[in-house]
This record gives C-alpha cells, sequence and structure tokens, in this order.
C-alpha cells in the first residue's frame, strides 16, 4: 500500500492531528512549545546565543516523550519536519486559544 504525501500544511494538520490524540502527549507538545517560546527572549534578554543550542533539545524532547511513551507512534518529524514543526506551533496556539482541546 502506497503511503499518502502531504503536499501542503493544510492537507497534513488534520493528518498530525490524528497522531496527537492522547492527552499527555498533548500536553506535553505543549510544554515543549512553551519553552522555546520562552528560550528565545531569555537569550536575548542575558545576550546568551548558547540558549538557543536547547531549542531543539527542548521542543523535540517532550513532544517524543509524548510520542514514544503516550501516543506510541513515530513522530512526523522524521518524514515531513517542516510541516510538523509548523503544525507543532499550530496545536500550540489552537490550544491556547481553545479552539482545541487537550483532551479529544
Amino acid at each position: 500500500m502506497e503511503e499518502k504525501r502531504f503536499g501542503s500544511l493544510k492537507e497534513f494538520y488534520p493528518f498530525y492531528l490524528t497522531e496527537h490524540r492522547n492527552t499527555t502527549s498533548r500536553v506535553l507538545h505543549f510544554i515543549g512549545t512553551g519553552f522555546v517560546l520562552l528560550l528565545i527572549p531569555v537569550a536575548i534578554l542575558f545576550r546568551d546565543a548558547r540558549l538557543l543550542i536547547l531549542i531543539p533539545f527542548v521542543g523535540y524532547g517532550f513532544a517524543w516523550m509524548g510520542h514514544y511513551f503516550f501516543e506510541k507512534n513515530r513522530p512526523a518529524t522524521f518524514k515531513y519536519p517542516g510541516y510538523s514543526l509548523a503544525s507543532d506551533f499550530i496545536l500550540f496556539w489552537h490550544l491556547l486559544t481553545g479552539k482545541q482541546k487537550f483532551r479529544e
């Protein structure tokens, strides 16, 4: 069976949501993305670019724990890194604004 290929973020995002149904996983993604968004101004405030090195470890660390331990699936980052990263921020915003719920 041929795997579906996504040609746009608009096509990809519904698939992304199916890979993020677990409440704990969504919370971990939210925390990781939130820390990433905090690291940038903290690095600027303290004038320490070394803090930016932490971004992938913090962002993906929390998200991948959610996938491996709670979703029991492989992160979409490996096949769709750009769409997956963009979707992380979209999900963060949707959770923050209530458009999406932590619990499905």
